[in-house]
């Protein structure tokens, strides 16, 4: 029952969701399909609730009613909505392995099981394919549910390493005695997060870690360039008295792509300041680290340029369900020392989990937020080992050509907008663009409505933003299966029909 049960229904699985080469699977189910499958819901007051349906009339009921209402993000090339990675074939499949055989990947035992070195592999092949330094300078490195958890960590590593700083020598810390009361020993009053634009996840981090939303506080170059971070203002910040600091640098922010830092030499200024200060600096590196894996050609020297001395950085997030195109639940956290994340994350008191001490290897449910997570490090692992560097390199290569083919797309259409639209000099496509193009149409009533205009078309799928006051609507490509083509003539084709039909309503 078990095999024959589980082989036919990912056939099943396989006839529906596959798409054949040159088509595109529809963006969004149609409304009457969602109706259906929401009507298919158990209903509480029924009398067959929770009797059983038993595992193949639940197979038919997934397959018939539940999976025609899903979306179309992992099947559809041009759903480019939120930061949507989709899911190369040969990460499906280790993730079907990681499903069948269900390790709990939370104590090193590598007698037992060899999980946690495929993990810990995966990562430093990671560190290399991004250009970050070697393992050694990253001794803290782990996986995460996404970069929400992962800028919880880097938070926590932040405030930890900046009032311990100030406790002096001894065993206090944060995750020892608390956060009132280390920072009653330690002389602060304060711990800011000093940013640029920073992803809304940025501030739930803060509130997770005890800081508070409020400490978050934006300090934008220019009106013109807001995602761009002033480092004077961080240096006047940093010489406040009794106040700790974490410096989060958005790379890139996610309504432009844009960085908060210009290149080098902004990065070194910036981890002179944190040195003298006492100072964190963390990277939010979602999607815009991945441009470092782009091939060092003219057309991305502006990418290579902007993402130099990132890695100078003392913790940085990174995604893996977004551009390295592994399934949802995947995040990476990278920090220097792993002696911070033990700090704050170890399992005291709990002999029946520990393991060889003396291994390099840290159990992971002592560096993270879970005692028990999924092996989600083996997807990652997978892409690495398929595609390589060379595979990786071409595979983002192909989502910036199609970003850029977008921002033409929209260029040549009458009535469109490209954003931002004003700063130092033009937006430039070929300096500008990586992955995310933001644009508005002229005509304000148009405007309002354009997010569903496109979405009701269902050949591309977008997200609603705001830019300057005004409604935007925002494309972001992270999926292995971008066309640069077939999105330049979708996007041209599509703002054509909506301007007639505008113009004729």
């Amino acid at each position: 029952m078990e095999s024959g049960f589980v082989e036919q229904a990912q056939r099943r699985i396989r006839q529906t969701v596959a798409v054949a080469p040159g088509e595109h699977a529809p963006t969004l189910p149609g409304l009457d399909k969602i109706a259906h499958a929401r009507a298919s819901l158990p209903d509480a007051a029924g009398k067959s609730y929770l009797s059983g349906l038993g595992p193949e009339a639940t197979l038919n009921h997934l397959m018939d009613d539940i999976v025609p209402g899903l979306n179309g993000e992992n099947r559809s090339g041009r759903y480019w909505g939120f930061v949507t990675g989709s899911t190369l074939p040969i990460a499906e499949v280790a993730d079907n392995i990681v499903s069948a055989y269900d390790q709990n990947v939370q104590v090193h035992l590598p007698d037992q099981t060899i999980a946690t070195e495929v993990e810990d592999a995966a990562l430093k092949m990671l560190l290399r394919l991004l250009n970050l330094g070697e393992p050694e300078q990253w001794e803290g490195r782990t996986f995460t549910t996404g970069a929400t958890a992962s800028n919880v960590l880097g938070l926590a590593c932040g405030r930890e390493a900046v009032v311990t700083s100030r406790l002096g020598e001894g065993p206090d810390s944060v995750g020892e005695i608390g956060l009132l009361r280390a920072c009653m020993k330690a002389g602060i009053e304060e711990i800011q997060v000093l940013t640029s634009m920073g992803h809304s996840s940025l501030s739930k981090a803060a509130s997770v870690v005890g800081l508070g939303r409020v400490s978050v506080k934006s300090l934008p170059f220019s009106d013109a360039e807001p995602w761009r971070l002033n480092i004077d203002a961080v240096e006047r910040e940093l010489k406040r008295e009794n106040v700790a600091s974490i410096i989060a640098i958005s790379a890139g922010e996610v309504n432009t792509g844009r960085f908060a830092t210009t290149g080098i030499e902004d990065m070194k200024r910036l981890r002179s300041l944190a040195d003298r200060y006492r100072a964190w600096i963390h990277v939010d590196g979602a999607f815009g680290v991945f441009a470092r894996a782009l091939p060092l050609k003219d057309e991305y020297s502006s990418l290579h340029r902007v993402n130099a001395g990132l890695e100078l950085c003392d913790s940085m997030t990174i995604d893996g369900h977004k551009l390295l195109n592994v399934p949802y639940d995947n995040g990476i956290f990278f920090t220097r020392k792993s002696s911070t994340l033990n700090a704050v994350f170890k399992n005291p008191n709990a002999a029946y989990l520990s393991s060889d001490s003396t291994s390099q290897i840290q159990s992971p449910l002592n560096i993270g937020l879970e005692n028990s997570r999924r092996f989600r490090a083996l997807p990652v692992y997978a892409v690495l080992m398929s595609e390589g560097r060379e595979g990786i390199s071409r595979m983002m290569e192909r989502m910036v050509l199609t970003a850029r083919a977008v921002a033409r797309a929209i260029q040549s259409c009458e009535g469109y907008i490209l954003l931002p639209d004003a700063g130092p000099g033009p937006l430039s496509i070929e300096d500008d663009v990586h992955i995310v193009v933001l644009f508005r149409a002229v005509d304000d009533t148009l405007n309002k409505v354009l997010v569903q205009r496109i979405n009701e078309g269902n050949k591309w799928y977008v997200s609603g933003s705001s830019w300057g006051g005004k409604p935007a609507v925002r494309v972001a490509v992270s999926s292995w299966r971008a066309d640069h083509e077939d999105a330049f003539n979708t996007v041209k084709e599509s703002l054509v029909a909506i301007s007639q039909a505008h113009g004729h309503s």
